[in-house]
């Protein structure tokens, strides 16, 4: 097994620091209990890397990235840089790391935790229960097709992007996701607008193609709208979600709000050879800086990370159940906080969780 792993650490903005201080703290035990190490670097991205470069991903931090055994991100964004030109923001960054080091798949798992079970907007019998995944295809789709632009047409502005898929990217996904199945409930739901969209029955077609190597796995097809709304109606019906960028970003988002808090939301964005780890939520700049930002989404992102990189199942099941005791327990940062539980700050719900992982 392998003992030392290069890792690029991208903080980024707003609460992006302090959560990424809590990861760090827990990959630190981590390395003593399992005796591996971690060798870790830091880049900039997002508005911190605009206000130093004037480039949402400087080119040293993608060189980094590309030398590492994989990339922990924290979070980019805020209003500061909202007025910058479009090919200029922070999100700028992120989509193209993700571009450059061909991450295909986002991995989302949406699991409710019987300890907040009270914290979703869903009654307790529709989401207790609830461990779904969803699998978005992250460099393709409407995000990066071409034409995109502004420009005027009749005498007014006029905004167009284009939603564009090839049947390879399609297939790797679909294959992903699949494969994936076999480890879980043998169910995937791939959702699409084959009803209106072209682009869309051919995604349609393709799943269909690569689901025959995989005979033992349930497939379904539902179209987006409803599967927004199946997925309040009944979430535990569904295992694993197979879909476009456009679609994704917005059903992985619904499924984490279902569960309680986005701050509770890790995710996994991997390809070929590059794997980048990142929390579900945004920077958050309104709560910054005050010691408050809950870290367990970024702490479960560095789970995934050992448990797909680093190949430490283990580690990362130390993690998962030491978060399980400290929530029933009863600590609570304040996007999870409800009466009769104790509310905390970032640090000592981070002591708190490297308390039981010892």
């Amino acid at each position: 097994m392998k003992k030392q792993f290069k890792i690029t650490v991208l903080p980024g903005d707003g609460i992006g620091p302090e959560i990424m201080e809590s990861a760090i703290e827990v990959l630190k035990v981590i390395s003593k209990k399992y005796n591996i190490t971690f060798e870790f670097q830091e880049g900039l991205i997002g508005g911190a890397a605009i206000d130093e470069t004037g480039e949402p991903l400087p080119d040293e931090t993608l060189k980094k990235a590309k030398e590492s055994d994989a990339v922990l991100l924290a979070a980019v964004g805020g209003e500061k840089w909202d007025n910058l030109p479009t090919d200029k923001r922070p999100e700028k960054g992120l989509l193209k790391i993700r571009k450059e080091l061909d991450l295909f798949a986002n991995i989302r798992p949406g699991k409710a935790y019987t300890a907040l079970l009270d914290a979703s907007p869903l009654k307790e019998n529709l989401i207790k229960g609830v461990d779904l995944m969803v699998i978005r295809e992250l460099t393709g789709g409407i995000y990066f097709g071409e034409p995109r632009g502004i420009e005027e047409r009749g005498g007014e502005k006029v905004g167009f992007n284009t939603m564009i898929y090839y049947e390879h990217e399609i297939a790797r996904i679909a294959r992903l996701a699949f494969e994936l199945s076999r480890n879980r409930r043998k169910k995937v739901t791939s959702v699409d607008k084959a009803n209106v969209l072209e682009v869309s029955a051919v995604w349609r077609e393709v799943v269909n193609r690569v689901h025959a190597d995989f005979q033992d796995v349930e497939l379904e097809h539902m179209y987006v709208d409803n599967a927004a709304m199946q997925l309040v109606r009944r979430p535990k019906d569904f295992d694993i979600i197979v879909t476009g960028n456009l679609f994704g970003d917005i059903l992985s988002d619904e499924a984490g709000a279902l569960t309680g808090s986005l701050g509770m939301l890790p995710s996994a964005s991997i390809g070929e050879r590059y794997a980048l780890y990142e929390p579900v939520h945004g920077s958050a700049p309104d709560i910054a800086g005050q010691g408050i930002a809950n870290p367990i989404a970024m702490i479960l992102s560095a789970a995934m990370m050992l448990e797909i990189t680093c190949k430490l199942p283990e580690a990362a099941r130390d993690i998962e159940n030491a978060i399980e005791k400290v929530l029933e327990e009863g600590y609570r940062t304040g996007d999870i906080w409800s009466p009769k539980t104790k509310k905390v700050g970032t640090k000592e719900m981070t002591e708190q969780i490297i308390k039981h992982i010892l």
